[in-house]
């Protein structure tokens, strides 16, 4: 066992293609008339590709990143959101 650090790549351009995916496959789910909320929390729960549609190339896009990319992605605009609004008030 080794003692360096292991470095999983580029994690700001991990980021980046995270949050681009999610604003895509949102997109293509409100533009085909789903809720996109609720399909993505079944895609995220599920892992099931069937939960996002396949117009725009959604489908595929979303499968190019693992589950847990997204969630922390998810989690991390949201926790942003949460100390934006601790300081404004």
């Amino acid at each position: 066992m080794s003692d360096e650090t292991r470095r999983l790549g580029d994690y700001h351009d991990q980021e980046k293609e995270a949050d681009r995916v999610l604003r895509e496959v949102y997109t293509a789910l409100r533009d085909k008339g789903y809720n996109p909320i609720s399909q993505l929390v079944g895609y995220l729960l599920s892992g099931d590709p069937a939960y996002i549609t396949s117009h725009m190339g959604a489908r595929n896009l979303i499968r190019r990143l693992e589950r847990d990319e997204l969630l922390e992605e998810l989690l991390k605009q949201y926790v942003q959101r949460l100390e934006l609004s601790s300081h404004d008030g």
